[in-house]
């Protein structure tokens, strides 16, 4: 049946609008030209230009630019020395990168439950999954929002453990006054398209150790060296470099950190406009009994990246899934932010069982993202709003 026939009318939008969306202007297209443009694709000045700016906003001292959000974690658990058959404990709410980097490193993926409220991962469920096998925790940053970093901080200190903050979502974020990739061992940013600042294809690893970043340097070029100081053989020419540890080709181009480097420039602009829509969403939402929106946790100060909202249990006729296909059918291009990472038939296959972490299962069978982006405009942001209001209001119990 044709779902605009339930309202006997037509959709609220002719043409779908995006969930999210990344905005070029002119800048980043002359950055990009004047990399092409220079003797450098790759290897180049851009790379350290853009590092350097990232250093800047995140307020670490090291960073390390590569070729995928999913490539920093997975170096930054080899860099603190993740080995077959240790466990990383994780969120099962996020993309499958944040888990399938700890399979990378033959380690096992532990996952613990989430607050309901904030969709983060809850630290009292942590610690209980924490066994002698436990070597790092993988916190990650839903829709921006911080994770509770003190928390996670003292259980790291008590236990031994390496925190490594999945930042895929929180460029610019803070928590408690500090900016995220300043705070922990190590902090793996991702800048797709959908994300607050674009490179394509792209990501980061920052840190405050020079110990872990001369590691990250490393393994992001194969494992190959040319620095003189690291070499066993110091007395050969400049032609010479040495492969110390088995790595990967995890670079970054400069044509792509150009365009990084002209997105760095709007992330004020970018995270005023995403805050104006949460802002506005927020309000209006939060006077619904039908729906649940995001909880910020204390301490954090978040550059939102997501705008996810729960349907509340009971409260209407149908399920997610009618709701999800209804507002589709009226030009709204929702999405879902995550099916729980073990449920895919991958995980299954390793053993992991649904029921694992009821919490975040729940959250999921009800969850639904809005569309959320710098560039949207009032009428956008209206045609949401109209077109959830009339599908909710139909379904209504």
């Amino acid at each position: 049946m044709n779902k605009l026939a339930i309202y006997g009318g037509t959709p609220v939008r002719s043409i779908m609008l995006q969930y999210g969306k990344q905005f070029i202007d002119e800048r980043d297209i002359h950055l990009v030209v004047e990399s092409l443009k220079s003797d450098y694709l790759t290897t180049g000045p851009m790379i350290k230009r853009f590092e350097c700016k990232l250093k800047e906003i995140t307020e670490a001292k090291y960073v390390a630019a590569v070729s995928s959000c999913t490539t920093g974690l997975h170096i930054a658990l080899l860099a603190t020395g993740i080995k077959p058959g240790d466990e990383v404990i994780t969120t099962p709410i996020t993309f499958a990168a944040s888990a399938n980097s700890i399979l990378y490193c033959g380690a096992i993926p532990v996952f613990a439950d989430i607050n309901p409220d904030t969709m983060l991962i809850d630290v009292d469920d942590v610690a209980k999954k924490i066994t002698p096998k436990t070597k790092a925790i993988i916190p990650v940053h839903y829709a921006g929002e911080v994770c509770d970093m003190d928390a996670f901080h003292e259980l790291a200190n008590e236990h031994r453990l390496a925190i490594i903050e999945d930042a895929a979502h929180a460029i610019g974020s803070k928590y408690k006054g500090r900016t995220v990739g300043s705070l922990s061992d190590m902090t793996a940013f991702s800048f797709h398209p959908v994300k607050t600042v674009t490179t394509a294809e792209g990501g980061a690893v920052a840190t405050n150790s020079p110990e872990l970043y001369e590691n990250i340097i490393c393994l992001r070029s194969h494992g190959i060296t040319r620095k003189r100081e690291l070499m066993f053989d110091q007395t050969q020419g400049d032609w010479y470099y040495e492969q110390l540890v088995l790595g990967n080709n995890y670079r970054i181009t400069d044509m792509q950190c150009a365009l990084g480097i002209g997105q760095l420039e709007k992330l004020p602009m970018f995270q005023e406009r995403r805050a104006m829509f949460v802002e506005r969403y927020n309000e209006m939402l939060s006077k619904w009994g039908t729906v649940r929106i995001l909880q910020s946790p204390e301490g954090s100060v978040a550059t939102r990246h997501l705008y996810p909202i729960q349907i509340v249990p009971g409260k209407l006729s149908v399920g997610r899934k009618e709701i999800y296909e209804a507002l589709k059918a009226e030009g709204i291009g929702v999405n879902v932010h995550y099916i729980p990472v073990y449920w895919f038939p991958y995980y299954q296959q390793l053993g992991y069982k649904k029921g694992l972490c009821p919490t975040a299962e729940q959250v999921y069978e009800n969850l639904i993202t809005l569309p959320l982006y710098p560039m949207m405009t009032d009428k956008d942001f209206n045609d949401v709003i109209t077109a959830l209001e009339k599908v909710l209001t139909y379904y209504k119990k």
